[in-house]
């Protein structure tokens, strides 16, 4: 027998063996496109999904199951109440609504496409370029400025010095201010003159007396309102000035319920008392007086505090002081 060598024999079927592998793909793996795209990313409409790339759902809805194909779209749902997805996306869940600070309002509502938008309360300011977490009570000017820019949402009120007018005559300003020093001089010795006469009037009183008669507090004049409850109303941004300590013995003593008081103390402190008066003033009715309100901070030794609102509901021109004596008419 004649001896062939074994590499005759193995070399053509080595050979059969590379061109069967090449010309054939191996079973279970793609080719093409999608074999292409299941090594990059996939594009900005897309999201991943193992070996697959889905069309995003579109805005107000969220991916309840991925696609089966590649390049197609899964089951999109729409989002649940209170949620939302402003853009396309491939998330499997929407965003929670945000809720308005109780400082704050609802300038829109919250759709399935968009967030709520909420915005300070008018009188309040909250700049959008500083972390926002609670808003500020807006500016008064003070006497000697003047208002460039009222107060929004976002910005506080703008003042300015009030200049004097360029056409105004120094003369006159000359002659008020030496009539003013004239008055004050006048007024200074004429109280040195009763101070001299009363000390020697008083030094044949009985000390005891004397000493009851100064304690006693000159009661605060009556007010009357110029234009009924309305001017009421207008005077209750000035019991702001009540010191925190006393607010709730202040509601108690106008016989507000602990109940309702509590209800309001979320509010800011500002708010709080505003809300309180107006139902003080739904409670009473026609007969919600100012003059009960100051009597309600003499009754909490609060007569300071008493004495500033009074004279700030005069020097407002909202109510009208009733002395002895007076006849006051007021047109409604």
């Amino acid at each position: 027998m004649k001896y062939v060598p074994m590499f005759v024999v193995f070399v053509p079927v080595l050979v059969l063996l590379l061109k069967s592998t090449t010309a054939y793909p191996q079973a279970g793996l793609k080719v093409g496109n999608s074999r292409a795209r299941r090594q990059a990313k996939c594009p900005a409409d897309q999201y991943e999904h193992g070996n697959l790339c889905c069309l995003n759902c579109k805005a107000g809805t969220y991916v309840k199951s991925p696609c089966s194909v590649d390049g197609e779209r899964g089951q999109c749902e729409e989002c649940d109440y209170d949620t939302y997805a402003k853009h396309d996306n491939g998330l499997k869940f929407c965003f929670k609504c945000t809720r308005c600070r109780p400082d704050q309002e609802i300038v829109s509502s919250c759709t399935h496409t968009e967030d709520t938008k909420c915005q300070c309360k008018p009188g309040r300011f909250c700049d959008p370029n500083q972390a926002c977490e609670v808003c500020l009570k807006c500016s008064r000017c003070a006497e000697d400025e003047e208002k460039v820019r009222n107060c929004t949402s976002t910005t506080n009120t703008e003042c300015k010095k009030i200049q004097n007018k360029s056409g105004s005559d120094p003369g006159i300003t000359v002659v008020v201010v030496v009539v003013v020093l004239c008055v004050l001089a006048a007024i200074t010795f004429a109280g040195i003159f009763f101070y001299k006469k009363r000390r020697k009037t008083g030094s044949r009183r009985n000390r005891s007396d004397r000493s009851k008669a100064e304690q006693e507090e000159v009661p605060l004049p009556m007010l009357v309102p110029v234009n009924g409850e309305e001017s009421l109303r207008k005077c209750f941004e000035y019991f702001e000035e009540l010191d925190v300590n006393y607010q709730k013995r202040f509601f108690r003593q106008l016989e507000i319920s602990d109940n309702v008081i509590k209800s309001k103390e979320n509010l800011p402190y500002e708010d709080r008392i505003h809300e309180l008066l107006h139902i003080w003033v739904e409670k009473e009715g026609k007969g919600a007086s100012l003059n009960d309100l100051l009597q309600a901070l003499n009754t909490l030794n609060q007569r300071r505090t008493a004495e500033t609102i009074h004279q700030k509901a005069v020097d407002s021109g909202h109510f009208l002081p009733l002395w002895g004596g007076d006849c006051v008419i007021v047109s409604n």
